[in-house]
């Protein structure tokens, strides 16, 4: 996975249905767009780890604008992979 491929995902917004919270969604794919960009780079910089994907909650929202909750979490576990494979090799 590389940084580009966090930055252009895109989730099906919910608006009846709960979702998650976009701002916390985005703010932290940013973050993890800021480490996959490191280690493609060869440098250390910001560091998400997988365990921290894992770890991560974000605000539920229920009749107002949110992200598909199964699509957002579908995603992460595509970033904890990647980021695994990044701590291992």
């Amino acid at each position: 996975m590389l940084a580009k491929d966090v930055a252009q995902k895109r989730f099906r917004p919910t608006t009846w249905r709960e979702g998650y919270d976009t701002d916390e969604v985005d703010a932290f794919l940013d973050e993890v767009r800021a480490t996959l960009t490191a280690a493609g780079e060869g440098r250390s910089g910001p560091r998400v780890t997988a365990e921290a994907v894992v770890a991560t909650r974000f605000t539920p929202t229920r009749f107002r604008g949110g992200y598909d909750q199964d699509e957002v979490d579908d995603f992460l576990d595509e970033v904890v992979t990647a980021l695994r494979q990044l701590e291992v090799g």
